[in-house]
């Protein structure tokens, strides 16, 4: 790890311009608060499950109490705590179970992200029960706003989804509805084929002709159409025929 301090008496004070590099991993035991000095791009990385090297994302190799006051965590507390007065181990296990302190950047990035993937699981799974086509991303985003929802950078999107489309009815009109398309491909086409309906939705039935020709019927949210016309006709150079199965 990239530094190491006596384990004595005393507080340990970081110099301004370099502890301003780091952000914290948070942890509290039975009341006692515990954080460590990270790297904030390694450890996002690392709490994300990369594959990225404890080293790498401790900075300093010292528990502290309060690392804005420099405040080092007892030897008495470790030892209680993790079973250990060794501050790089007991930081091992903080850095594991420890909650990522991201920085304002990392946030905003990472709710940017999560927020694109919520509109887009809303817009592939409802539509506007009036035209029966999904509402363009740019108005959800809008209603979002008017709802003021907020969106957690951790939390799974479609679980995210369920609770932002409640807020989202009392400003667009949306309904959830799921369709069967019947989709034919020539025999060249069908490897690509198989896996693009898959990605979008539940194949349900295939007949495959004697020339190889694919046949299929694949179930699909009604929000997803146009995404997966989009995908078939590039994928087949347009020579896919789909049909809406009543």
């Amino acid at each position: 790890m990239s530094g190491s301090f006596g384990h004595g008496g005393g507080d340990f004070k970081p110099r301004t311009h370099e502890s301003s590099k780091f952000t914290t991993v948070k942890l509290a035991i039975s009341g006692e608060h515990f954080e460590i000095l990270v790297n904030p791009d390694s450890a996002l990385a690392y709490k994300q499950g990369r594959n990225v090297e404890p080293s790498a994302v401790i900075a300093v190799d010292e528990v502290f109490s309060d690392s804005r006051k420099g405040l080092r965590a007892s030897s008495e507390k470790l030892k209680l705590h993790f079973g250990t007065d060794d501050h790089a181990k007991a930081a091992l296990e903080i850095l594991k179970k420890g909650e990522l302190n991201l920085t304002q950047e990392q946030r905003k990035k990472l709710t940017d992200e999560k927020r694109k993937a919520i509109i887009a699981a809303i817009s592939k799974n409802f539509v506007d029960p009036r035209t029966l086509l999904p509402h363009p991303p740019l108005r959800i985003d809008q209603a979002m706003q008017e709802a003021r929802v907020s969106v957690d950078p951790f939390q799974d999107s479609n679980e995210q989804m369920k609770t932002v489309v409640e807020a989202l009815r009392i400003i667009l009109p949306m309904k959830s509805e799921r369709i069967r398309l019947q989709v034919k491909v020539s025999a060249q086409y069908t490897g690509q084929t198989i896996g693009v309906l898959k990605n979008f939705g539940q194949i349900v039935k295939e007949d495959w002709l004697a020339d190889g020709t694919l046949s299929a019927i694949v179930e699909i949210p009604a929000g997803g159409q146009p995404g997966l016309l989009d995908r078939l006709g590039s994928t087949t150079r347009g020579a896919a025929q789909v049909t809406v199965v009543k």
